[in-house]
C-alpha cells in the first residue's frame, strides 16, 4: 500500500512524540516516592546484631537494609565506617542510629545519599557539643550509679555485667540480656567526649524515638534533643534503652514513616 508523504510525516512525528513522552514519564520520579535504602548504626558496647528484629521487619516490607559494624575505637573511625557503607548505597537513604550511634550519624549524615535521619534513644549533639557534657546536664540513672560504667587501663569502657540487664536491657528476656552483658564491645572512652564538627539534623529531616524507661540516656535529654532538632518524635512507654530490640514493630514503623516522607 502506498503511503502519502504527508501521512508518513505525521506518523513519524507522532512516533517521535510518543517516544519522547514515554521517556519523560520513565525518568520522572514523584517527589514523595518512598526511600528504598536504610542503613542502621549501633551504639556503644553492643554490635549490629541487635538490629536483627528491626532488620527482619524492614526487609519483609521490601526495604534494602544494611547494618554498619563500627569499631568503637574513635568517633572518626566510626563515622568513616558508616560512610563506607553509605558510599555503597545506590540512591537516597535513611540513616538510623541507636544511643552513641546518634553522634555518629550526626556527623556521617551529611553524606549526599542521606535524605533523612532516625534517632532511636540516641544522642544528637550540635556542632561543638559532645554527648558526655550534655549528659552531665541531664544525667541518666546509670551515670549516677557508682561502679556501673567500668574502664580498662587503656581507657576503654564497658558496663558492669551485673548491671547490664537491668540498666541496658530491662525489657529483654533475662538470658538474652545476660548474654549481651558478656559479649560487649569495649568502647573507647574518648568517643563520648568528641565534639561534633557538623550536625546533619540541621539540614535534613529527622525522626526521634524516646525510650520512656531508658536508664542509659535520660529520656528528658532525648526529648530535648528531638525538640531542638524539630524531629518527628515518638515516645514508647515502658521501653528500656534496648528499645530497638524489645519494640521492633514500633521502631520499624518510625523508620518506614521516615522512608515514606523524607523526600515529600
Amino acid at each position: 500500500m502506498k503511503v502519502l508523504p504527508f501521512v508518513a510525516t505525521a506518523l513519524s512525528l507522532s512516533a517521535a512524540l510518543f517516544a519522547s513522552t514515554a521517556a519523560m514519564a520513565q525518568d520522572a520520579k514523584p517527589q514523595n516516592a518512598p526511600v528504598h535504602n536504610i542503613v542502621l548504626v549501633h551504639g556503644a558496647w553492643v554490635d549490629g546484631s541487635g538490629w536483627k528484629p528491626v532488620y527482619d521487619r524492614l526487609t519483609k516490607d521490601g526495604y534494602h537494609v544494611t547494618i554498619v559494624q563500627e569499631p568503637l575505637t574513635s568517633l572518626d573511625d566510626d563515622v568513616a565506617a558508616t560512610k563506607r557503607v553509605l558510599d555503597q548505597e545506590n540512591g537516597p537513604t535513611i540513616l538510623v542510629a541507636h544511643s552513641y550511634g546518634g553522634s555518629v550519624i550526626t556527623e556521617a549524615g551529611v553524606h549526599p545519599n542521606v535524605v533523612g535521619l532516625v534517632y532511636v534513644a540516641a544522642h544528637a549533639p550540635a556542632v561543638g557539643e559532645d554527648e558526655s557534657d550534655l549528659g552531665k546536664g541531664m544525667p541518666s540513672y546509670t551515670s549516677k550509679q557508682p561502679g556501673t560504667i567500668m574502664k580498662t587501663g587503656d581507657e576503654y569502657t564497658y558496663l558492669n555485667p551485673a548491671d547490664f540487664p537491668k540498666d541496658f536491657a530491662a525489657d529483654l528476656p533475662l538470658k538474652q540480656a545476660q548474654f549481651e552483658s558478656h559479649s560487649q564491645i569495649l568502647t573507647a572512652a574518648k568517643v563520648f567526649s568528641a565534639p561534633m564538627t557538623v550536625a546533619a539534623w540541621t539540614t535534613k529531616p529527622s525522626w526521634g524515638i524516646v525510650a520512656a524507661d531508658d536508664k542509659i540516656i535520660n529520656p528528658d535529654l532525648e526529648r530535648w534533643y528531638y525538640a531542638r532538632a524539630h524531629s518527628h518524635t515518638t515516645v514508647i512507654p515502658g521501653a528500656s534503652h534496648s528499645v530497638y530490640e524489645s519494640r521492633p514493630k514500633e521502631v520499624a514503623a518510625v523508620i518506614e514513616d521516615a522512608a515514606k516522607h523524607a523526600q515529600s
